[in-house]
């Protein structure tokens, strides 16, 4: 482990902040990311359990996907009803292969004239290949690299967040809502994919 980045790895929005706080970074995906911090893996893991943390999962793929037909076009590239997705709701599915063979698992969350779509870090330029060449003629796709991704997980969590905005405290599982927090306007989600 080091405290600082190999040279071949990228770095999140939150990579200073991280080596700030004393994390142990580790190349992993092609980024360098923080393993632990200095209270320890166990602490952490008991926090979380007991508690709420936040997480840095900003390595991960973020995309918007544009068109008229990008939920029917979406869906001829996953087993999930993505057509039938309401506006503020988001469902977990898998990209499959042309022989019904998964090829990752993704989150996609109706924004109402667009869809936002979260895939695995180690898999994200593949999926994203794998979009647009299957589906790039009638949808666009917009890969969102330059945002920081949080999750907040734990038993805690909706308290936590419910302090910065409360219409957090409301919301329903598999739903997303566009809100403030702090000032900042941010996308939150209500589910479990990290």
């Amino acid at each position: 482990m080091t405290d600082h980045p190999a040279t071949d790895t990228q770095q999140t929005p939150l990579h200073a902040l991280h080596l700030e706080l004393g994390g142990k970074m580790v190349p992993f995906a092609g980024y360098d990311m923080p393993v632990q911090y200095p209270a320890g893996i166990m602490e952490e893991h008991l926090h979380t359990r007991a508690q709420a943390s936040v997480f840095d999962v900003s390595h991960m793929g973020q995309a918007l996907l544009h068109g008229d037909d990008a939920a029917a076009a979406l869906e001829t590239l996953v087993p999930g009803e993505i057509q039938g997705l309401a506006p503020g709701r988001t469902r977990y599915t898998i990209f499959t292969n042309d022989g019904g063979g998964i090829l990752d698992d993704l989150m996609v969350t109706n924004m109402g004239d667009h869809l936002f779509l979260v895939v695995n870090a180690a898999c994200k330029d593949a999926d994203f290949a794998h979009l647009d060449a299957r589906i790039g003629g009638r949808t666009k796709l917009d890969i969102l690299d330059d945002r920081a991704l949080f999750a907040l997980q734990g038993p805690k969590a909706a308290d936590v967040l419910s302090r910065l905005n409360s219409d957090a405290a409301t919301m329903p599982f598999m739903s997303s809502l566009e809100m403030e927090l702090d000032g900042a306007p941010t996308l939150v989600t209500r589910s479990g994919y990290t």
